[in-house]
């Protein structure tokens, strides 16, 4: 039956069996629950990590949990249930956390996920959305470990791959030095250039650096592209007196964006992974042009080796005083901390991600105010996705017009693209703005397998919507790409070749936005899920017209009034469906839905 009011994360958190309810009411609270407490209650942004720690001792967010978190920082009972229960991986009942979860993103669809959840399912296996493996899949999370294969009989735990070796022979800015394995390490990071940026960035001074920055014309890589520099002087221009004293005290936040949740991206997973020190150099750089003093990293919970190798980067950066209360030197103080988020598309919007840390229910928020001036804790905050970030070391050493220089014609810089699918070698490459779409994929990347044909691509993970036909002729940069009705965003492209489904890809698509629609927004919440009911076939006219009409009306009013890019990115799947495979819609209506009443 229909519900209009239904929304997929009202099941989150509820009992599947009055047994489980009273489990989890009765679920036992441990003798070092103050302990806990006192490790991580007195943090910044302290809700996640008091959560996660509890998590991870129980296995999964008892009542009683909840109940010792809610008192602890005076949340409302009901407000935290509904904020645990909002996000994918906080637990509400054993098995819990030791429950595998396999990813169900578009390309590990098609290379064996359904049947690892199918072997898997005796465990306790449930589906989770692209959990970031594109280019390796299938993942499988247990515990904190993540799983890799095509079958539940392959699966190995495996560390994620570096970027393959310059195919374009282009001057990078970003994989210049990562292939190299000890880059890993603070050591290994020094005698490969690192921190000189830092040291340059500390002679120069807040004016300067930003001036150099602006004049780069980097702008974010998360997939707004606004100018990096413009953003940093406005939170440098912010002023802390007259917006009032948190119980933080007046400062100034660099929040690093690491939520890399969008479907095909996983650029920032590789940077992270191979490169760690490039983006705490980056952040303290920030720091020095914007006057923080203190910074956030917000990592996706799907990235648990990220964890680690982020929170021993960070420590070793304090010990030798790259962090800390005098970084090298300068006076300057600024305190970095990795924040783990739990499950939930929506935090890769900026404003969501602040309401996450503060421990509020992750909806956006309205603009203005911008996080400029009104971020973390109604703070100026600089909010830049980790590719923005970590670009930062090299334009700083080499200069504004080396940056520039990098791109063709008159595009500047370069782009990380994460490309996956039917590609013969799917990976992350670095790429110049304006290249053209075809020459990485058929020369860098191989083309596609098997003597197929390229169908169509994704573009900006799923949010661009397909791009087929005379439009795969395309420059890789958003002026390009935006004649034909999609844009490049956070830079993930996954290619289909002419055996794929494109409306099942569609329905995959529309189904995972409407899982992920955070449901504060009407257009967005019943949108979504209208959209994917007719592109699986269980409802809409049945005359063919009459049916595009109503997906054009629906993706049109979303587009139109929904409150955040969420709502209005994701009708660009459908109506792009629409514009270049119209046979294939035709046909999904004569298959599905010739037998209904008009």
């Amino acid at each position: 039956m229909s519900r209009p009011w239904y929304h997929p994360r009202m099941d989150r958190g509820a009992a599947k069996s009055d047994g489980e309810r009273n489990a989890a009411a009765s679920g036992s609270v441990g003798a070092n629950d103050a302990a806990i407490l006192e490790a991580f209650g007195r943090e910044p942004a302290p809700l996640l990590p008091l959560l996660h720690a509890f998590h991870d001792r129980d296995g999964y967010l008892s009542e009683a949990s909840i109940r010792v978190v809610a008192d602890a920082l005076r949340i409302p009972l009901a407000d935290l249930y509904g904020t645990v229960t909002f996000y994918d991986h906080f637990a509400r009942f054993p098995p819990g956390k030791s429950a595998p979860r396999v990813c169900n993103g578009p390309v590990c669809m098609l290379n064996g996920a359904p049947a690892i959840l199918d072997a898997m399912r005796k465990d306790g296996a449930t589906p989770m959305p692209c959990a970031g493996r594109c280019d390796d899949p299938c993942p499988v999370i247990l515990g904190d470990d993540v799983v890799v294969g095509t079958s539940a009989t392959t699966l190995e735990n495996r560390p994620t791959s570096v970027p393959i070796p310059n195919p374009g022979g282009i001057e990078e800015c970003l994989f210049h030095a990562i292939r190299d394995p000890q880059r890993k390490t603070l050591d290994g990071y020094l005698a490969t250039g690192g921190m000189k940026s830092l040291e340059r960035a500390a002679q120069l001074g807040a004016d300067a650096l930003l001036e150099a920055i602006t004049d780069s014309k980097l702008a974010g890589r998360g997939g707004a592209g606004f100018p990096t520099g413009v953003k940093m002087r406005a939170v440098r221009d912010a002023a802390c007196e007259v917006l009032r004293t948190t119980k933080y005290g007046a400062q100034k936040y660099v929040v690093c964006n690491a939520d890399e949740g969008e479907p095909g991206c996983f650029k920032d997973r590789v940077l992270m992974d191979h490169d760690p020190f490039a983006l705490i150099e980056g952040m303290a750089i920030a720091a020095l042009a914007t006057g923080a003093t203190t910074g956030f990293v917000y990592l996706r919970y799907e990235y648990p080796q990220t964890l680690r190798v982020l929170e021993d980067a960070i420590a070793a950066c304090a010990a030798r005083g790259f962090l800390g209360s005098d970084v090298m030197g300068t006076g300057q103080t600024f305190h970095l901390h990795v924040r783990r988020g739990a499950g939930a598309y929506i935090c890769g919007e900026e404003t969501s991600l602040l309401n996450s840390l503060e421990g509020k229910h992750p909806f956006p928020r309205n603009k203005p105010p911008f996080p400029t001036t009104h971020g973390f804790d109604g703070m100026p905050t600089l909010v830049n996705n980790v590719e923005t970030l970590c670009a930062l070391p090299r334009i700083v050493v080499e200069g504004a017009a080396w940056y520039r220089g990098l791109g063709l014609g008159d595009h500047a810089g370069t782009k990380i693209i994460s490309l996956s699918g039917d590609v013969a070698k799917p990976g992350n490459y670095e790429v110049p703005f304006g290249l053209p779409l075809k020459t990485l994929i058929e020369e860098w990347a191989g083309g596609v397998p098997n003597g197929r044909r390229v169908q169509a691509v994704t573009m900006a993970g799923l949010s661009g919507g397909f791009l087929a036909g005379d439009a795969l002729d395309v420059t890789l940069d958003e002026a390009s790409i935006r004649k034909h009705g999609s844009f490049l965003g956070a830079g993930g492209i996954m290619v289909f070749d002419d055996s794929r489904d494109m409306v099942e890809v569609a329905r995959q698509a529309m189904d995972f936005f409407a899982h992920e629609s955070c449901g504060k927004c009407f257009p967005c919440r019943i949108g979504t899920k209208r959209l994917t009911e007719r592109l699986e076939g269980s409802a809409g006219p049945a005359v063919h017209e009459d049916f595009v009409t109503e997906l054009r009306d629906i993706s049109e009013v979303m587009m139109s009034t929904s409150a955040c890019g969420l709502g209005v990115a994701a009708p660009l799947v459908v109506t792009s469906l629409l514009q270049h495979f119209p046979d294939a819609v035709a046909q999904h209506v004569t298959s599905t839905r010739s037998g209904d009443d008009v």
